[in-house]
């Protein structure tokens, strides 16, 4: 079993939000530009990328990241004699996790 994140996925899925993050800048733009008579010009978009390292170090990103979180709710887990992680435990931990990161 590979404990890694495909990379290609990884990088689908920034490319996805980076899509979605500048479609809703151009609306907000179109918004902000239907307010103001005077435009002082169009901005250029550039397209958002990843080099092939910073998707890498992403995805050993997320590896520690999830595998941390699957630790501390086992542990959680465990103080309350479970042998099963539940979504609670998860809940739990994730604020302290999230502060972690």
């Amino acid at each position: 079993m590979e404990d890694n994140f495909d990379p290609d996925l990884v990088h689908a899925i920034f490319k996805l939000v980076w899509r979605k993050k500048a479609l809703e800048r151009e609306r907000n733009e179109g918004i902000d530009n239907l307010d103001n008579e005077v435009t002082a010009g169009a901005k250029k978009i550039r397209p958002t990328s990843a080099n092939a390292t910073a998707v890498k170090l992403s995805c050993e990103l997320l590896r520690i990241f999830i595998t941390e979180a699957i630790q501390r709710a086992a542990t959680i887990a465990e103080a309350e004699g479970l042998s099963q992680i539940e979504g609670t435990h998860l809940e739990r931990i994730l604020p302290q996790l999230l502060l972690d990161f």
